[in-house]
C-alpha cells in the first residue's frame, strides 16, 4: 500500500465504513479500545504484538513493526491513530465510538490508498470487520 497525493479517475470507492454495534455505553467501549495494550486482544487483523518504548506504542504488523500513535483522550469517542511503517509511511486510520441508545457504534473508515485493488481494499475491509466484532465480544463478555 502507498499514501500518495490525488486519486485517479480509475479509483473506485475511496473509503467504507465498517460499523459493529456494541452493547455497551459508548464511554466503556472507547476506554477498553483507546489501551493501545488491548489491540492483540481485539485487533490481531493489525498486530500480534505490542510494546511501548519511551512513550511510543509499537506494533508487529503482518508488513514488519510499526508505530501506533492514537488521538489523545477526549470525550467524543474518537479513535483516529496512524500507523507509521519502518519504511516511513504513515497510514491516518479514522475511528469513532458513537453512543447508540443503551449502547453504542464502532465505525471505522477502510480507506483505499493509490495503488490499491478493490480486492485489496474488501480484503483490508473484511479484516476490520472481524476486529470490530471481536471488539463487540470482548467488551459485552466483560461487562457480564
Amino acid at each position: 500500500m502507498a499514501r500518495g497525493a490525488g486519486y485517479g479517475d480509475e479509483m473506485k470507492a475511496l473509503s467504507r465504513y465498517v460499523a459493529e454495534r456494541v452493547e455497551r455505553p459508548a464511554a466503556e467501549v472507547y476506554a477498553f479500545a483507546v489501551e493501545p495494550a488491548n489491540l492483540t486482544a481485539w485487533a490481531p487483523g493489525l498486530c500480534t504484538a505490542v510494546e511501548q518504548v519511551d512513550g511510543q506504542w509499537y506494533v508487529e504488523t503482518p508488513g514488519g513493526r510499526a508505530a501506533v500513535t492514537f488521538a489523545p483522550d477526549n470525550p467524543f469517542g474518537i479513535l483516529d491513530h496512524e500507523v507509521t511503517f519502518s519504511s516511513g509511511e504513515t497510514f491516518y486510520n479514522p475511528m469513532r465510538v458513537v453512543p447508540e441508545g443503551d449502547g453504542s457504534e464502532v465505525v471505522f473508515t477502510v480507506r483505499r490508498w493509490p495503488g490499491m485493488t478493490e480486492e485489496e481494499h474488501e480484503r483490508d475491509a473484511g479484516l476490520v470487520a472481524a476486529d470490530l466484532a471481536r471488539l463487540r465480544e470482548i467488551v459485552e463478555k466483560s461487562a457480564g
